[in-house]
């Protein structure tokens, strides 16, 4: 007999906070911690709907394993291989650090203007479910769990919802950061 299917808003629940720190210990705290995690889930989400998990905690910390056995290949590959100037990470830290700017000249609050101008742009151009996910929970707090109580859908759908958000509001920032910082 096959197991049922693992409610995903149950793991992310129960495993969240212990995947979490077990991925930050490995990697440190950070985006590329909660990024990890994300995908985990994902994963997850995607596995268990084709063949049920039967040990949901072995599988997961299994994936978190191996994704940061990933990401350190990735870190090691790039410590031989110097990333461009250009590289996703170091553009999206440059724009963080620009938005957060408290300089008031006026060349700064016109090139924050533009960035938001293009960060509303993008967020347009994502279909209406990405852009709420990732307005509510990034620019104005709620947690997955709220979302999903509010709206009746499951964690791990608005987890891939924000995740495709994130993706293609990455690409947008690399068009900015060309086009504005990189002279």
């Amino acid at each position: 007999m096959t197991p049922p299917h693992t409610d995903p808003g149950e793991a992310f629940d129960r495993y969240r906070r212990q995947l979490g720190a077990f991925i930050a210990r490995q990697i440190g705290p950070g985006q590329e911690a909660e990024d990890i995690l994300q995908e985990v889930f994902l994963r997850f989400v995607r596995a268990d709907a084709a063949d049920p998990v039967e040990q949901t905690a072995a599988w997961l910390f299994r994936a978190a394993r191996n994704r940061i056995i990933d990401h350190r290949r990735k870190h090691r590959e790039e410590r031989l291989h110097p990333p461009c100037e250009d590289e996703e990470s170091g553009m999206v830290g440059e724009i963080t650090a620009l938005m957060a700017d408290d300089s008031r000249s006026p060349e700064m609050e016109y090139l924050r203007a533009l960035i938001w101008e293009e960060l509303e742009k993008a967020l347009d151009e994502l279909p209406a479910a990405q852009r709420d996910v990732f307005e509510l929970t990034e620019l104005e707090g709620f947690t997955f769990r709220e979302l999903a109580e509010d709206t009746g859908l499951p964690v791990a759908t608005l987890l891939s919802r924000k995740h495709y958000a994130v993706r293609h509001l990455r690409s947008r920032l690399a068009d900015i950061y060309e086009a504005l910082l990189s002279d």
